[in-house]
């Protein structure tokens, strides 16, 4: 019987036919847009596929949550193919082996499915992301730097994609594989909106300096949060606490910190390679918990802020976004880590990114003491 242990970790085997399989899924994507535009010019075209891959990106995102919740993170535990084939369809009897020894995974035909439609989905925004690149560097050599950023990042992105595999679900790997998901969106924002005002001939918003820097703060701030949050479930600590505000009956429950936050561990061991304790599951919970007020508090300070510069839309959209986080991460702890909320809840930390991304992106800090009431509509 085939030991998942025995699967040689990296089997570029199937890299040729995968290769093409990305090439297929790209094909549809930028057939639409090419012949959607036809009569426009190319700038507009690559304006529209970094709409796409923004989009594909985010759901990427998503879906990397998904295949986390439903824990096929080694649903194929080779690399970057499963069992060295392209699909499980030619891994099937690895797989049937697999899961008649162990029935719950971590190989199912499920799990195993789960983990290579995550594998392509990446393999389709790494495509689209090259394409951006090159017709990029062909239309405007003043806009290659964010395309040309994006296509390295995406290329690191692969590079955590394969260690989280290989190294069986390093916590460290695995949460800076998402913050790396998450900073794609980023670039990939930015990149939108630099496009958008070069083609349109748009100016950036000008914003009272302090708003602006309380922007750029409340961003590091949820970026940082997001790491946190990522800690929490790359340990599998959601559950540490299962009540709120209090946890484990107590508002300082028994924790051990410095076990916590030892980074390079295996997956339910600390640094020493002992089982890692209960407690320090809680810490980690419970840093991410308190963390939170930060945010927050500089969320409801921005949006008020913002409305106040004109920016009413943006303003009530962050505070909705605040809202879901708010709700989705206190279900996610007294009901069990119910797989929407968990999802709600990625998705909301990644949408609030984008949200004050473009923003920064779409204006420019102004030594002024008055600003315009009222803010261009066309301009966000």
């Amino acid at each position: 019987m085939t030991d998942m242990n025995e699967v040689a970790l990296f089997n570029i085997a199937p890299l040729l036919q995968l290769l093409l399989m990305a090439l297929l899924l790209a094909a549809g994507p930028l057939a639409w847009v090419w012949l959607k535009n036809r009569q426009s010019q190319m700038a507009l075209r690559v304006r529209h596929l970094t709409m796409i891959a923004l989009f594909l990106t985010f759901d990427l995102v998503l879906f990397g949550a998904f295949t986390r919740l439903t824990d096929s993170g080694l649903g194929c535990p080779d690399w970057p193919g499963c069992y060295g084939h392209a699909s499980p369809v030619g891994a099937s009897e690895h797989i049937e082996e697999a899961q008649t020894a162990m029935p719950t995974g971590p190989v199912t035909f499920q799990k195993a499915w789960i983990e290579m439609i995550h594998r392509y989905l990446a393999m389709l925004v790494g495509v689209l992301i090259l394409t951006l690149a090159v017709f990029s560097w062909r239309i405007d050599r003043s806009l290659w730097g964010w395309p040309s950023l994006s296509l390295v990042w995406v290329c690191v992105q692969g590079a955590f994609g394969a260690l989280t595999v290989t190294m069986k679900l390093f916590p460290l790997i695995v949460s800076l594989h998402l913050l790396g998901g998450m900073m794609l969106l980023v670039l990939l924002t930015v990149q939108l909106v630099r496009q958008r005002h070069a083609f349109e001939k748009i100016s950036a918003h000008p914003l009272p300096v302090w708003v602006y820097a309380l922007t750029a703060l409340t961003w590091l701030s949820i970026y940082t949060q997001t790491g946190l949050g990522a800690w929490v479930s790359s340990n599998y600590a959601v559950l540490a606490c299962d009540t709120y505000p209090m946890c484990q009956n107590s508002w300082w429950p028994d924790m051990n910190l410095s076990k916590a936050f030892e980074f390079w561990r295996a997956l339910g061991h600390d640094a020493a390679g002992q089982p890692l304790p209960f407690q320090a599951l809680t810490a980690i919970h419970m840093v991410h918990r308190w963390h939170a007020v930060i945010p927050a508090l500089l969320i409801c300070w921005l949006a008020k802020s913002w409305m106040n510069a004109g920016l009413r839309r943006q303003g009530w959209l962050l505070l909705a976004l605040l809202l879901s986080q708010f709700l989705t991460g206190i279900s996610n702890a007294v009901l069990g880590w119910p797989m929407l909320a968990a999802l709600m809840h990625t998705g909301s930390a990644a949408a609030l990114l984008v949200l004050l991304t473009w923003t920064l992106a779409s204006t420019q800090p102004r030594r002024a003491h008055r600003i315009a009431a009222t803010f261009d509509r066309n301009m966000l």
